[in-house]
Parts: C-alpha cells; sequence; structure tokens
C-alpha cells in the first residue's frame, strides 16, 4: 500500500516532464523565446527533481545491501524522517536487521550450548580440514585422553608423536574400533571413529574417540563381582551340608573308637553319609563343568544351511522319544528356500535345549503339543520358534530366565538357557520368550 503513493508522484513527475517538453517544442516553434527559456528551466527543474526522486530510494537500498554484504547489521535506519514510501523502506530494513540479529543470537547461544555439552562429555572430538591440518573444533577431552596440550594444527602432533599421529590422524575407522595406543610408559585402550565431510569447498574430518579402560575395568570388576558371588553361593550351598555331615560323622566315628561297648557304630549310617557326600561333591564338580560349557563357546563356524535341513535333522533325533511321552510335536518350515549363514552344530544344540524345556513343560498336560515353525516375518528376519501348550513360566521369573546358574527347577543346573543366549548373541541374533502361566510359551529365534 505505501508504495503506492511512490508509483502516483513518479507517473506524476513523468506526465510533468512528457508535457513540459511537448510545450517546449511548440513554442520553439512557434518562436516564443521567452516561453522557450522559462519551460526549459521548468523541465531542467523537473529532470533534477524526479533523478533526486528516484536515487534517494536508491541510496538507501545500497546502503542496506552494503550492511549486508559486510554482516553489518547494527545499522539503523530513522523511520520518523523523509518522505512515508521512504520511511517505509527502512522500517523493512530495520525489521530485517532485527530478525537476523535475533537468529545470530539464537545460534549463537545453540553454539555456546552445544560446546560446551561437547566440552562435559568424557569422549574426545576434534574437526581439522583435510588439506591444511588446520583444527576447527576441538574438546577439552580429546587432548587429555591423548595425553597431549591444546595446538591448532594437526601437524603439532606429527612433529611431537608420529606414531599416535599415524593411528589417529591417517588412519581411517570408517566403523568403530577399539585399538591400543602407547601413552609414555602407558598404555590405554580406546574406540575410534571417524568421518569425512565437506563445507564448501573444504574438506574436514571428524574424529571422534573414548577411553574405554576404564569401561572395561568397570565392567570387569563387576563381573568378577558377579561370578564370585554366583560360585560362592553354589559352592556354599554344597560345601556347607557336607561339612556339618563330615562333621557328624566324624564325631560318631570318635565316640565309636573310643567307647566301642557302649557306642557301636551302624555302618549303615556311615555308608549313607558318605553316599551323600559323594553325591553332593558330584554335584559341585557338575556344577564346575557346567560353568566351563557356559564360557567356552567363544567363535562361530558359520555356514550357509537350509533351516528344513537343521529341523529335520533335529526331527529324526528327537521325535521319536518324545512321543513316547504321549506328546505330540510338530515341524513346520514356511518354505524351503529358507537359508541362515549358522554354526549348524550351536544352533542345533539351542533347539534340542528349548525343546527339551518344552518336552519338561508339558510332561503334565493332557494333549500336549510342541510345535518347532520356521518363517520370515515381515522385517525379513528369519524366525524359529518353538510352541508348546505346557505349564508356562510364572510372571515374577521370566526376566530371570536367561541369568546364569538361575533355575527354577529342582534338577537343573540354570545353564541351558543362558547358554543359548550366547549362541544367538554370538550369531547377532535375539532370543525372545513369551509365555502365559497354565498356558504355554513360545520362544521364538531371530536372525
Amino acid at each position: 500500500m505505501n508504495y503506492k503513493g511512490y508509483i502516483l508522484k513518479l507517473f506524476f513527475r513523468i506526465v510533468l516532464i512528457v508535457s513540459a517538453i511537448l510545450g517546449l517544442v511548440y513554442k520553439f516553434q512557434t518562436e516564443q523565446t521567452a516561453y522557450t527559456i522559462v519551460l526549459s528551466i521548468v523541465l531542467l527543474y523537473l529532470f533534477i527533481n524526479t533523478y533526486s526522486f528516484i536515487k534517494r530510494r536508491f541510496v538507501a537500498m545500497d546502503d542496506f545491501f552494503e550492511a549486508v554484504k559486510y554482516r553489518d547489521f547494527s545499522r539503523w535506519f530513522p523511520e520518523d524522517l523523509g518522505p512515508k514510501d521512504i520511511r517505509f523502506l527502512y522500517t523493512g530494513f530495520n525489521e530485517i536487521n532485527r530478525t537476523i540479529k535475533e537468529i545470530n543470537s539464537q545460534n549463537q547461544a545453540q553454539y555456546v550450548y552445544l560446546q560446551k555439552i561437547l566440552e562435559m562429555v568424557d569422549i574426545g572430538i576434534i574437526a581439522y580440514n583435510l588439506e591444511s591440518g588446520d583444527v576447527l573444533w576441538s574438546n577439552d577431552s580429546f587432548g587429555d585422553i591423548l595425553d597431549v596440550p591444546s595446538f591448532k594444527n594437526i601437524r603439532f602432533i606429527e612433529n611431537r608423536k608420529p606414531e599416535l599421529y599415524n593411528t589417529i590422524f591417517e588412519t581411517y575407522h570408517r566403523e568403530p574400533d577399539s585399538i591400543s595406543i602407547a601413552l609414555q610408559n602407558d598404555s590405554i585402550k580406546i574406540l575410534i571413529s571417524d568421518t569425512v565431510f565437506q563445507v564448501d569447498e573444504d574438506a574436514f574430518k571428524l574424529i571422534v574417540i573414548q577411553n574405554i579402560d576404564d569401561t572395561l575395568n568397570k565392567n570387569e570388576s563387576e563381573s568378577w563381582k558377579k561370578l564370585l558371588s554366583v560360585m560362592t553361593h553354589e559352592i556354599m550351598n554344597s560345601i556347607a551340608p557336607i561339612s556339618s555331615l563330615a562333621d557328624t560323622l566324624q564325631r560318631n566315628l570318635q565316640i565309636a573308637i573310643e567307647q566301642p561297648e557302649e557306642s557301636r557304630l551302624e555302618l549303615e549310617d556311615l555308608n549313607a553319609g558318605i553316599k551323600t557326600i559323594k553325591n553332593r561333591s558330584e554335584g559341585l564338580l557338575k556344577f564346575a563343568k557346567t560353568y566351563r560349557s557356559l564360557s567356552k563357546v567363544t567363535h562361530l563356524n558359520l555356514q550357509r544351511t537350509k533351516v528344513s535341513d537343521v529341523l529335520n535333522n533335529i526331527q529324526l533325533l528327537m521325535e521319536p522319544s518324545i512321543k513316547a511321552k504321549n506328546i505330540d510335536i510338530e515341524f513346520n518350515v514356511s518354505t524351503q528356500k529358507l537359508e541362515l549363514d549358522i554354526d549348524t552344530h550351536l544352533i542345533e544344540q539351542v533347539l534340542i535345549n528349548l525343546i527339551l524345556n518344552a518336552v519338561d513343560a508339558c510332561k503334565d498336560k493332557e494333549n500336549a503339543k510342541i510345535k518347532v515353525l520356521a518363517n520370515q516375518n515381515p522385517n525379513r528376519d528369519t524366525v524359529i520358534k518353538i510352541v508348546d501348550n505346557g505349564s508356562g513360566i510364572p510372571q515374577d521369573i521370566l526376566e530371570n530366565i536367561f541369568v546364569p546358574f538361575f533355575t527354577s527347577k529342582t534338577t537343573g543346573s540354570g545353564i541351558g538357557l543362558s547358554l543359548c543366549k550366547q549362541i544367538m548373541l554370538l550369531h547377532k541374533g535375539r532370543i525372545i520368550v513369551k509365555s502365559i502361566e497354565g498356558e504355554g510359551s513360545v520362544f521364538s529365534l531371530v536372525f
């Protein structure tokens, strides 16, 4: 709306100029010298006035664009001086300046906020120009982890510690990689990853490092504490009754030796006591063996295998004995083309373990049935399910069934499901359980 007045004024000046030119031509032809001189002066004035009228607006815009060019958004244009359209133009310029300053202020605040966060984390971060080596940004943790002072160019590290420079800056780690680096007389293990990114025509490299020595030591310490807790609990459970029984037998034997006439030694009791000690000792030995079986599975012998072949082997092995217990078992593969890269021996061990658990859950169930199903889910994961309609798993122990040595069975070692989970983790897979007490369970192996 404000530019309408500007257009009207410009149009009015153009009309006056055209009229003055026409009048000047007419008076010149009729040789009216006085009018010709007057109209020439009027025409000159109109030209100068129109030029000033237009120039004033271009000068204002030129000032604004000059300020933008040099990023000077502190310039303030007077909004209460000059013609209305000029004041409107100045108001627009000031509004743009205000908006840009607000955006810059917000960006600066966000930058400072992000910088403070990155400075507080214990992960080392550095970004530098690949060609010049100039550091774009680095936090204190980067220098602390590598035990180097603050630097502005990575050539500083190259001159001081060439081996460290080659490991950190020259070697590419597209995927997170765990490496050991030597620092003075010590060596630490770090997790490192990097990426290259482009800003305009410059290429930069971003490196992220983390000292995982402390984390590994902490996890190792926690693992030892848990292991010692489990071992202590299990060993004490076996040794306490052995010690008590041995003490009782030794006391009875001592009395029988000292007072043979008054106290007769019952050989049957002695035999039963020794047998009990033997059984508990064997139980302790079995515990040690099952722990070894849990810890020894560390690598895989992967082969491209048809799922149908795996299930056929399991069916031939287990179906007769399961049906002899009046439990129906069914094997079904959605397609014969279903294949997996697996260690067949270990996956068969997992399936046998889960099927035996299902058999145990169905032993007191009428119309007991177990299904072993293999298919591909919508995410294109291959899933093998062991489904039973047995007793199910109580909800209060469901989350503990994969904990090593945890068992709800009187004769169980608590090692089977832990071993199954470890084998699936080695295959980069998952084992999922869904169970309703009294209705049955579904164990899913997801590859």
